[in-house]
């Protein structure tokens, strides 16, 4: 099953378990089947309230939780449709400041479903939830909607999306290369300038395209695709910056400048993921988020799996222990940076997907710990823990191999332990240890 998904409901578990019989098998990059089976369900993307679209390698998910904070913290009512799941599908879909219940959700992927077989549509697993949660979303009133993209931009089932009232692209990196970087499904391009050109697909005329500062060639090939389009970048450094100093993140464009606390959320990252929330904010017209918002939003938004610590219970006791799903070269420095700002000895333990850079990402921790657990992430193509464990042991690290995460916390010694697995294993630590993301 695509992105194990799995519900306790029976009702929703039977609509889940149809994925597997209609999906092709895989995500097959493209807005044909996505644009056949909306037009078949009315197209309810055409009626949603005003959507936030948000892209980008790493960060996009936390500056999503920043614009829904914001946005609720200044009354209006927000749908929110991100991805992946931890540890029950319905994470993907927020109705209206609620995660989609589940006597909700059966009727709706069953709606979608049949309509995909009585039109002999085959969606894949991400077209069919987008199709549901768009569904869900034009039915139910709300202020806005924010939309997390999938994968890449252009290609991704949410760019049907026609008209947003404004789009944002995080951090970029080098991620997805066997989809981003397919030279037979798009320009043949450097790789981070090919990176920009489908991030940057996301956007639409009329509507501000709020970027982070890049590199001169990936940001040139951003404002080529936004020219093209009729949108205007509005990119950090040039139309909006921020800054973190004296315990708070200094803000300011055109408008004026504003200063608000920094996030809770930790890592020095966020500071930026929230800049980004307030610059797509301070870029609309639409919706009032006052200064009182902004500033709330810095303490209310959370983001499960993002350098968490987890409470004390049944997987980790009163033990230090932190979670997080970084799985790429680029978040390997801010989660490392993390840590050694904490000055602690601290025990690693990972578990990587096979399509991933294991070397980038643990070459960041190369001289800050000398412990190492490799495991593996069950019903995943990934690294063989043995595999792992050498690559950690060329870094300098004192490397073992584990079946499970609870196996390699039994084996810790160390006063804090830094959990830095494949989002799906993340999932299944929050489970374990009785943490359910809401």
């Amino acid at each position: 099953m695509a992105d194990h998904a799995r519900s306790d409901d029976p009702a929703v578990q039977a609509q889940l378990d149809r994925f597997a019989q209609l999906s092709p098998g895989r995500d097959i990059l493209g807005l044909e089947r996505i644009t056949a089976l909306l037009a078949a369900l009315g197209n309810p993307h055409r009626t949603m309230p005003p959507v936030f679209h948000v892209a980008g390698t790493n960060g996009k998910g936390s500056t999503c939780a920043f614009l829904r904070a914001a946005l609720e913290a200044a009354g209006h009512k927000v749908h929110v449709y991100t991805s992946p799941h931890l540890c029950r599908f319905n994470e993907r879909i927020r109705v209206a400041g609620s995660l989609i219940a589940d006597d909700a959700l059966a009727p709706l992927l069953a709606e979608v479903l049949d309509v995909a077989e009585r039109h002999a549509i085959s969606p894949s697993f991400f077209e069919a939830t987008t199709a549901a949660a768009f569904l869900a979303f034009s039915r139910t009133t709300a202020d806005a909607a924010v939309i997390e993209v999938g994968l890449g931009g252009r290609l991704d089932a949410t760019n049907v999306i026609e008209k947003p009232l404004v789009c944002g692209i995080a951090q970029l990196g080098i991620d997805h290369e066997a989809f981003l970087l397919d030279h037979e499904n798009g320009p043949a391009l450097p790789a981070l300038e090919r990176i920009a050109f489908e991030k940057a697909g996301i956007a639409k005329a009329g509507a501000p395209l709020v970027t982070m500062a890049y590199a001169k060639p990936m940001a040139a090939r951003i404002a080529d695709v936004a020219t093209a389009i009729g949108a205007t970048v509005r990119s950090k450094g040039s139309d909006w910056d921020a800054t973190p100093y004296d315990g708070k993140l200094h803000y300011r464009d055109v408008a004026g400048k504003i200063s608000i606390p920094l996030p809770t959320m930790h890592g020095d990252h966020q500071a930026m993921n929230a800049a980004l929330a307030v610059a797509m904010l301070c870029h609309q017209d639409r919706l009032s988020v006052p200064l009182a918002a902004l500033r709330a939003a810095m303490g209310w938004a959370h983001w499960p799996a993002r350098l968490q610590r987890l409470a004390p219970g049944p997987l980790v006791g009163n033990r230090e222990v932190w979670l997080d799903g970084g799985h790429n070269e680029a978040a390997g420095a801010p989660i490392a940076a993390f840590m050694k700002a904490r000055g602690q000895p601290f025990h690693l333990i990972t578990g990587m997907l096979a399509n991933k850079d294991a070397r980038g990402l643990l070459s960041h921790f190369k001289g800050l710990t000398t412990r190492f657990t490799a495991v593996p992430v069950p019903g995943h193509p990934c690294y063989p823990p043995e595999e792992l464990a050498t690559i950690a042991q060329s870094l300098g690290m004192e490397s073992d191999c584990a079946q499970t995460v609870t196996e390699g916390l039994g084996r810790s010694e160390m006063p804090v332990t830094l959990i830095l697995v494949s989002l799906y294993l993340a999932g299944e630590v929050l489970r374990a240890n009785g943490q359910m993301p809401d």
